[in-house]
């Protein structure tokens, strides 16, 4: 079943805001960053392409590709839960939303010309195929429909090549201006979180005698009141961690260790007690253990390299993991 907020279905909701912020994002970009045309130096024709045909073509192509599969997306979203296994249920907000950062700065620039060219070619194909609604339809392509599809083609390919040797401008540009400014407060929004889902955990625990992750089985409708108050709880213990954190107040970093010893114990006890229990229980080790390299890097390595390193690289993972995930439920659904 589709989520709901007070009637809204929430992966419709998505969709409009992905509708409205792609394009957006796009002007941005290119109108932020300092892109040159490797074959002209004319002002004006730099002003023409780079900030506005550049962008109207991308932002066209992710339109006619978001609104294209729609229904794909909003499926992809509902089903979401049932194909992620490998990410504790407590923790999928902590993976999205490094996923989301992640999935802006690096993986969009790069597959944003890919989309354009079969967007393009997409737009072509339907439009001289109208009685055809699949591109895996059996019947004979005609030359001038390959035609058209080759010819719509070269607008997204000319813009491409235009900004081709930009690129390693932009990935500059995403990660001195955007990515690392906004590095050191992904971390703190992520420590706080990542510890208030872990006392969040630790009550349900306690509450399921032995399950903190309490998606996985039954939930009587007496419960549920006790589990919006844990989450309320949690939101609140999020904005308190986050307020210490920004701060700078040196009590944080106990709430941090508790968090992480909170997080291994939880996650053993779900193993134990989970499998006892119920034979179907998935233990998320592999999402708990990427959670506690993360949150482990912290108070763990708080002063070395290492800690730079556990860091950076324990969110790609987290990120990388939520968005493979994604795409193969996104090329699962029918």
């Amino acid at each position: 079943m589709p989520r709901e907020i007070k009637g809204i279905i929430l992966s419709r909701l998505i969709i409009l805001i992905s509708i409205i912020f792609v394009p957006v994002a796009i002007f941005l970009i290119y109108n932020l960053a300092d892109f040159n045309l490797w074959y002209s130096s004319d002002p004006i024709i730099k002003l023409v392409i780079i900030k506005i045909l550049c962008p109207l073509v991308f932002s066209i192509s992710w339109l006619f590709f978001l609104i294209l599969f729609i229904n794909r997306f909003a499926n992809t979203i509902d089903n979401f839960d049932k194909t992620i296994s490998v990410v504790p249920s407590r923790l999928k907000f902590f993976y999205g939303l490094n996923a989301i950062y992640i999935l802006f700065i690096f993986v969009f620039p790069i597959i944003t010309p890919i989309i354009s060219v079969l967007s393009f070619a997409s737009f072509a194909w339907r439009l001289t195929t109208l009685k055809r609604r699949e591109w895996d339809d059996n019947s004979e392509v005609s030359f001038i429909t390959k035609f058209m599809m080759v010819l719509f083609s070269i607008i997204p390919i000319f813009f491409t090549i235009s900004v081709l040797p930009e690129f390693i401008i932009l990935v500059g540009f995403l990660w001195e201006v955007i990515w690392a400014p906004l590095l050191p407060y992904l971390f703190s929004i992520s420590y706080s979180l990542f510890t208030s889902l872990a006392i969040g955990a630790l009550i349900i625990l306690f509450y399921n005698s032995g399950i903190s992750e309490y998606e996985q089985i039954y939930v009587e409708p007496s419960k549920k009141q006790i589990l919006w108050n844990v989450k309320i709880l949690e939101i609140f213990l999020f904005g308190f961690f986050l307020f210490l954190d920004i701060a700078k107040l040196a009590v944080i970093n106990f709430f941090y260790m508790s968090g992480f010893i909170i997080i291994i114990f939880t996650s053993i006890v779900n193993f134990f007690r989970g499998k006892a229990k119920l034979k179907n229980f998935k233990s998320h080790f592999f999402g708990y253990f990427i959670a506690v390299v993360f949150i482990g890097s912290n108070v763990l390595f708080s002063t070395s390299l290492i800690s730079e390193f556990l860091k950076i690289w324990s969110l790609i993972m987290s990120a990388t993991l939520y968005i493979v995930v994604f795409i193969f439920t996104f090329l699962r659904m029918e």
